[in-house]
């Protein structure tokens, strides 16, 4: 803090302010204890200034404050500042701070207006630069912001409706944004002051298409454009805009002088070399920084070498200039440049390293070469490199021949493959797939060849490691030399729609680990030994209609993850379970061989009661399960034997009405939009409760060790305390922790219109200990129909040791997403015990209705609900909880109830009395201390 390095923001959590500043309270009895030995003075002199030091700073006080609210607030603060302190890397980037102050002037930051502002100038003048500093500054301003730098180029790699895609789902930082409902985008982009930079726009179609109506965003939203052609923003209408400058002589100076310090260059020698260098680079950054890079390196007589060469050119264009740095590469180095300029651009560094050590371009200390001479740059783990020097790079390949592409020594323009592949193919002089050609090829990616009908012969590439065949729509063959591919391990033919088989050499892939036949909706049957496949750990079949398995299919030992999704049979064949004796065709042999199976999906396959689902029970792995989209009415309870399961997905399943005996591993249950749903029983959710609870480490937060998502309205009868919003409050029993505790049951009450969103709770012991729950966070790709019930439990023994006994607990729910829309109606809190404690007035049995249904009459346990409005439903069916709150007190009691309330209650529930009532006996669990 004193080095000026550290920012020090205090939040005062509980803790008075003056305390801290002045040495009371807890705080001075600890320095006072330090104190008594007189060898600990210098050190707690040394607190003390710095408590009072930080006691005057500026920060958070948590006292009477929302504590969600809070933390956001404390978030956001902290996100501004970090955004505003990253402007810090600026302070190094010569002239830019009277550039930035010109660009704010034409933003007119404090108008509320739609505006739109370009950045234009030659390549390497530092447009991009520029706008990524005004960006970092100003984004904080912005509900939305986002970067697409070198738009330009993606429109070229991907294509317009692709950018249109990845557009509004970057800007809302959402990856699996459903675009079928553009107009719901568009809506909520319009109410969003957005801050949108398009770097390198070089189409107006990139403006028309992607910010062409200002009515798309909302009040005081920002649109910076950078690009080389002035024409282009007057075109579309932008008359803000401001010309990029290259360098004058002194931040030209200015901007060498780091080379020569890191190279520790004499200081007239910096002066003749920093002068001829100028007078090349023209002033354009780029150019500067590149020549920097290399001439700065060199010795005197080698860098003034150099300069000779430069004077023998007149009239050097920049892209010259910048080809002195790859002229002084090794031929290794030369390689892996032009490699990177027409191939590797963006791509992951691991990737394409892999490729170039195959070709024997050692390219660890290649890449490393480039870097040096600032050529290249890593972000993220992919190789980037300016578009300039890209140009100049491929600009290298097109001068090999000018007039034959196919004489270059590398073609990337799809025009140029093309002709070239139709003059081989008419003059019969090459085989794409020799021996001799591609004996060293690991990755082949034929995806989107709609025109393939059969894969060439692979014999000639058995050091292939990855065959991609994505969306080969007529492939409808796939050659018997696959099997000589010994070091595949990665095989996708993900809808290839055509295809109806793989050859029996498939067996042959003993390395391969993921296959992927996802949406080969003509897919109808796989090789007898299939099985054989020892190395296979992910297998994704989604949507395929094959009616049987080979019975070798057992044999997948290390299989891990299996997916069915949308399966297209019917269900008395899904060759996934045995079918009974009457079925038609052969029983499959038992799954117990898929020993290692953890993820099984069987979502959206027509799977009812009729279907024999008694082999998922042999599973033992298995760790989660997706049956979503079924139309089953009860779960098979084999699924109780599934002793290591703990996810459960169910949504979608309109019939299902029950849930068995879950096995007790279970933490996870989603039964969102299980329409007919009607009772998840107490005795199906106890055995759930675990003695564990899960902590993250960096956040300091708490997860629930179980989670259950189901349709309804109602908070359960047993979960005590309810009360309707967002915060309960409640006093405890006498002695109500006791060694039967098994810790608190906690549920709340949404009908969200959005599609992601986040859950928390904070619990607070009389108004003095506190924790933060992360309670769920829900993603749903498909429209609640209703309101929806979340249930969670929390194992408390193991946490009461750092926290006090209270008598008082207040629990205070709150919702995070990036839209609006999510309202928490209802909330409870609720103790569980392993059995009968009657000591402290708990009840015998443990009782439960429906989600659904009217409650029961309350008995001596039933919790009296605040805040209850009129005509509104709650846990106990009960309105009138006059008398049942201590004098001045806010809390709810479990143990105080009058009379009156009782009849009321009674008399307005008397259907619901005249039904059975569903009592269970709470169990001791041995493991739970």
């Amino acid at each position: 803090m004193k080095s000026g390095r550290q920012r020090v923001l205090p939040i005062f959590y509980h803790v008075d302010p003056s305390d801290v500043r002045r040495h009371r309270g807890i705080f001075g009895k600890a320095l006072a204890k330090h104190e008594e030995n007189s060898e600990n003075m210098e050190s707690v002199q040394t607190w003390k200034d710095a408590l009072t030091q930080v006691a005057n700073l500026s920060g958070w006080d948590s006292r009477n404050k929302n504590e969600p609210l809070l933390i956001k607030e404390i978030v956001t603060d902290v996100l501004n500042k970090l955004l505003s302190t990253s402007i810090s890397d600026t302070e190094n980037l010569v002239g830019i701070d009277a550039c930035m102050q010109e660009i704010e002037m034409q933003l007119c930051l404090e108008s509320g207006d739609f505006l739109m502002v370009g950045i234009w100038g030659m390549g390497g003048i530092g447009k991009t630069t520029l706008a990524k500093a005004i960006y970092r500054k100003i984004s904080s301003q912005f509900e939305a912001c986002c970067f697409f730098e070198n738009v330009g180029e993606d429109l070229a790699k991907e294509g317009l409706i692709r950018l249109q895609q990845k557009f509004p789902s970057q800007l809302l930082e959402e990856p699996n944004l459903n675009m079928k409902v553009l107009t719901s985008i568009k809506r909520r982009l319009h109410l969003k002051k957005v801050l949108i930079v398009l770097d390198n726009v070089n189409d107006p179609i990139i403006l028309k298409c992607l910010v062409g109506n200002q009515d798309w965003f909302g009040q005081g939203s920002r649109i910076i454009i950078t690009t080389r052609d002035q024409r282009l923003l007057i075109s579309h209408g932008v008359l803000n805009y401001y010309e990029a400058q290259r360098f004058n002589y002194d931040e030209a100076s200015e901007f060498l002088a780091p080379y020569s310090l890191k190279h520790k260059i004499p200081c007239d020698d910096f002066m003749e070399l920093s002068k001829e260098v100028i007078g090349y680079a023209q002033g354009v950054p780029l150019a500067l920084e590149v020549l920097g890079s290399f001439l700065f390196s060199m010795t005197k007589e080698e860098w003034r070498n150099q300069l000779d060469k430069l004077k023998s050119t007149p009239n050097m264009k920049i892209q010259e200039v910048l080809k002195v740095s790859y002229d002084g590469l090794d031929d290794k180095e030369k390689n892996i440049f032009l490699d990177i300029a027409c191939f590797f651009k963006g791509e992951d560094k691991d990737y394409v390293m892999e490729i170039l050590d195959g070709c024997g371009f050692f390219s660890l200390s290649g890449i490393r070469a480039l870097i040096d001479k600032s050529l290249i740059t890593i972000s993220s783990n992919e190789l980037m490199m300016h578009d300039l020097i890209q140009e100049m790079g491929r600009e290298i390949v097109r001068q090999q021949s000018l007039e034959e592409p196919g004489k270059r020594s590398r073609l990337w323009f799809h025009e140029d493959i093309y002709d070239y592949v139709m003059l081989m193919k008419a003059n019969f002089k090459v085989n794409f797939l020799s021996s001799q050609v591609l004996e060293k090829l690991k990755f082949m990616d034929l995806s989107y060849s709609r025109y393939l009908i059969e894969t060439p012969n692979l014999s000639g590439v058995t050091n292939l490691k990855r065959l991609v065949l994505e969306d080969c729509v007529s492939l409808c063959k796939v050659h018997s030399s696959l099997g000589d591919l010994k070091n595949l391990n990665f095989l996708n033919l993900k809808n290839c729609k055509t295809l109806k088989s793989l050859p029996s050499s498939t067996s042959n892939l003993k390395s391969l680990e993921i296959c992927i036949l996802s949406g080969c909706s003509k897919f109808e049957e796989f090789p007898e030994n299939f099985g054989n496949l020892e190395m296979l750990r992910e297998f994704y079949a989604d949507e395929i209609a094959i009616g049987v398995l080979p019975s070798s299919f057992s044999f997948l030992r290390n299989l891990k993850i299996l997916s069915f999704k949308g399966y297209k049979g019917p269900p008395s064949t899904l060759w996934l379970l045995p079918r009974s004796s009457n079925s038609i065709g052969s029983i499959l042999q038992p799954l117990s061989g898929l020993c290692s199976l953890i993820n099984l999906d069987l979502s959206d396959c027509n799977l009812s009661d009729e279907t024999n689902l008694g082999s998922l029970g042999l599973l033992s792995s298995l760790k989660e399960l997706y049956l979503c989209g079924n139309d089953f009415v009860t779960l098979p309870s084999t699924i109780s034997r599934l002793s290591n399961l703990e996810w459960l997905e169910l949504e979608n399943c309109k019939r299902l009405q029950v849930l068995s005996e879950l096995p007790s591993s279970v933490y996870h249950v989603d039964a969102k939009n299980c329409t007919s749903l009607k009772d998840i029983s107490f005795q199906v959710l106890k055995p759930l409760f675990p003695p564990i609870m899960k902590m993250d480490p960096v956040m300091g937060v708490l997860f629930p060790a179980l989670k259950v998502f189901i349709p309804g309205s109602r908070i359960p009868d047993w979960i005590s305390y309810q009360s309707s919003g967002s915060e309960v409050k409640a006093k405890l029993p006498p002695n109500w922790f006791n060694s039967n505790l098994l810790g608190f049951a906690m549920s709340f009450v949404i009908f969200p219109q959005v599609s992601e969103a986040f859950f928390s709770a904070d619990v607070l012991f009389d108004d003095c200990s506190s924790f933060k729950i992360i309670t769920c966070s829900l993603y749903y790709d498909r429209k609640l129909e209703s309101d929806h019930v979340c249930l969670f439990y929390l194992p408390f023994h193991q946490l009461m040791s750092n926290y006090p006994q209270g008598s008082h607990i207040k629990v205070s729910f709150a919702a995070f997403s990036m839209d609006a829309g999510i309202a928490i109606k209802r909330c409870g809190v609720g103790l569980v015990y392993s059995n009968e404690d009657l000591s402290h007035n708990n009840p015998s049995m443990s009782q439960f209705n429906s989600i659904f249904s009217p409650p029961l009459s309350p008995n001596k346990s039933t919790v009296v609900l605040e805040e209850i409005h009129e005509g509104e439903p709650n846990g106990n069916g009960c309105s009138n909880v006059d008398g049942l709150e201590e004098e001045n007190s806010e809390y709810q009691t479990a143990d105080e109830e009058e009379p009156s309330t009782a009849t009321a209650c009674s008399e307005d529930h008397s259907e619901s009395e005249m039904r059975p009532q569903k009592r269970f006996k709470g169990r001791h669990d041995k493991d739970i201390p």
